[in-house]
């Protein structure tokens, strides 16, 4: 697939978790500390949240107020009516490492997943769990080994996919009524569990690396690789049918638009930490699929 890709917004730091909401896409810029949010053109930017922890899952609860995962404080924000920020839920006591993606139903329970290990700093990958935080901002733990729980959609029939970076797999997993999850199942297998016993080892067994991730109409899975500069169409017991492939990683993706077939991706020339606190190379970009 070869699609015309369009530069949305370009100067920040490092881009994820683009959310469509009220005509708007919405971003997290990492090391600006920032929530952003734009016209589906890249006009009128306006600076949603400063999350001084570092943002990164973005969500809304039923009456509209924002959740955004502070990534280093373990903690969920919302953002009331009067802008200011509050505590929904604090995760201290359920992770070690940095908070990551999540996604909110339209219940306003809120999915979290970490890294569960020190990526940024060549930490050892270890299993972790996926957290589910209740409207009211109570929190337990309802996935445990999971390697690296990343983007996460809902399929038509209430299924949670959850992407896993460094296992080479998109999991499934059933909803019960209260939210907790079922036993995990393979959605797609990319390739073989690499050898966990330190970073640069599994990194090199990383076939296609499950980062952002969003879901079409037809349940068809688009999944941003973090490591193959391309987001991959993925279909359930299939794996990969179609991909498009960029000039620099990607790292999330969303669907939004007026008519929701406009894909946004978030770009950047890689995820170091270290590299993207110092530069501006972070692009949002948009694909139309039709």
């Amino acid at each position: 697939m070869t699609p015309e890709v369009t530069t949305v917004l370009e100067n920040y730091t490092y881009f994820e978790c683009p959310r469509w909401h009220d005509g708007r896409i919405w971003v997290s810029d990492f090391y600006s500390y920032r929530v952003i949010s734009a016209n589906a053109d890249g006009s009128d930017v306006r600076v949603e949240a400063e999350i001084p922890q570092q943002p990164s899952g973005l969500g809304w609860l039923p009456d509209g107020r924002l959740l955004v995962v502070s990534m280093r404080d373990h903690t969920i924000l919302r953002r009331e009516e009067d802008g200011s920020l509050s505590v929904h839920a604090d995760l201290s006591s359920l992770v070690t490492h940095h908070l990551n993606d999540m996604l909110v139903d339209d219940r306003g329970r809120a999915y979290v997943g970490n890294f569960g290990f020190d990526l940024m700093n060549g930490g050892d990958p270890a299993a972790t769990s996926l957290i589910l935080v209740e409207p009211d901002g109570s929190a337990r733990v309802v996935a445990d080994d999971l390697w690296f729980p990343n983007g996460m959609a809902l399929t038509s029939d209430g299924r949670l996919v959850v992407d896993e970076t460094i296992a080479n797999r998109a999991s499934v997993f059933d909803i019960d009524d209260d939210g907790s999850l079922g036993e995990r199942r393979d959605w797609a297998v990319f390739g073989d569990l690499p050898d966990m016993a330190d970073t640069a080892t599994a990194m090199g067994q990383i076939v296609l690396a499950p980062d952002g991730c969003a879901i079409d109409a037809d349940d068809a899975l688009w999944v941003a690789d973090a490591l193959g500069g391309r987001v991959a169409k993925v279909v359930e017991g299939e794996g990969v049918v179609d991909q498009i492939t960029f000039d620099s990683g990607v790292f999330a993706c969303g669907f939004g638009g007026d008519d929701g077939h406009t894909l946004f991706v978030c770009a950047a020339p890689d995820f170091d930490e270290h590299a993207r606190k110092e530069a501006t190379d972070g692009r949002l970009l948009s694909v139309a699929l039709r």
